[in-house]
């Protein structure tokens, strides 16, 4: 679990979450998100340091998840197929849900919620399985 391979991952994981998760939603969807937006329950600044140490908690999971799912296949496929699969669980089962529950956002933007997650779990995915790929025992 505290394999060398994990922290590894896990650090770049975390980094890879926290930047393109910047870029998506701080930059790139932020005019949609607020289009579609039922109830703003945003902060209107953000905690940096919460989510950097969420980030991290978050991907030391995902790597450690990965590391049992992969078996020692470390490839950008499987990368991102599992990160896909994570991302379609947070976007599709539990967006659903929340769109069912709560008067955050409109349909269209927990569809677009969906395909992003299951984007951004992905990418992060393929960095989780190259960190372990490079840090792999030769043969």
């Amino acid at each position: 679990m505290f394999s060398k391979s994990n922290l590894l991952a896990t650090l770049v994981g975390a980094i890879v979450m926290f930047f393109l998760g910047y870029l998506i939603w701080g930059l790139a969807t932020v005019d949609f998100f607020t289009e579609h937006t039922i109830v703003n329950t945003m902060k209107e600044t953000p905690d940096l340091a919460l989510i950097a140490v969420s980030n991290l908690i978050g991907a030391f999971i995902l790597s450690t998840l990965y590391s049992k799912w992969a078996r020692g296949h470390h490839s950008l496929g499987q990368g991102f197929e599992f990160g896909a699969l994570i991302g379609a669980f947070v976007g599709l089962s539990m967006g659903l849900l929340w769109y069912a529950t709560a008067n955050m956002m409109d349909l269209t933007a927990h569809v677009v919620e969906a395909i992003l997650d299951v984007i951004f779990y992905g990418i992060v995915g393929i960095s989780i399985a190259l960190a372990y790929q490079k840090t792999a025992k030769k043969e």
